[in-house]
């Protein structure tokens, strides 16, 4: 009787063990689930805030030319460039899309101011001037967020590379988020000439 005792005692043990060790990993699956959420949703938040900076120099970028426009109207290849590369952050669909527009349009606008150099009574235009200043602004805005972006991307890309979580984010579906990177226009020395 005692033998039996022993036997079911410690099998009910060996069940108890067996569903703690359930228990624990569920424990550790759930949260590491719900940290790759947290910080998935602070990309995508990271993003939107982007996207805001985005569509306020969006916004500006067709007074900008207007008024740029007034002054250097036979510069009609460089408004083209300026128009394509706003058309195309229109269409983009997809964030890498987005950041392939959005330097296509700084390097536009790099060309349009460099047309407005070519004119004085422009660059003194008290409009040119403030638009000039709220691109600006926009611009420093814009290389704010995207640090915080990428911050958020790479905790979140760490996150899920490594282990356990890289098990975990594979089978759940999670995938690494592209950082936004400077294009290589963007990334050369700018060149002052006095």
């Amino acid at each position: 009787m005692i033998d039996i005792m022993t036997g079911l005692l410690g099998g009910g043990l060996f069940l108890i063990c067996i569903g703690a060790i359930a228990l624990i990993f569920i424990v550790a699956v759930a949260y590491t689930y719900n940290s790759f959420v947290v910080k998935r949703n602070a990309v995508q938040n990271a993003w939107a805030q982007i996207d805001v900076q985005l569509k306020k120099r969006f916004d500006l970028v067709p007074n900008l030319v207007e008024t740029v426009k007034g002054y250097a109207k036979h510069e009609k290849g460089v408004f083209e460039e300026v128009t394509r590369a706003r058309a195309a952050i229109m269409s983009a669909k997809t964030p890498k899309e987005t950041i392939e527009a959005n330097n296509m349009l700084t390097g536009a606008l790099k060309s349009l101011f460099a047309v407005a150099e070519a004119y004085p009574d422009l660059k003194a235009n008290q409009n040119f001037m403030q638009l000039q200043s709220e691109l600006s602004n926009i611009e420093n805005q814009i290389g704010q967020v995207r640090e915080a972006y990428n911050d958020s991307v790479y905790s979140y890309n760490t996150a899920i590379q490594m282990f356990p979580g890289n098990l975990v984010a594979g089978i759940l579906g999670f995938r690494e988020a592209e950082f936004f990177k400077t294009s290589e226009e963007e990334a050369k020395p700018i060149k002052v000439e006095f």
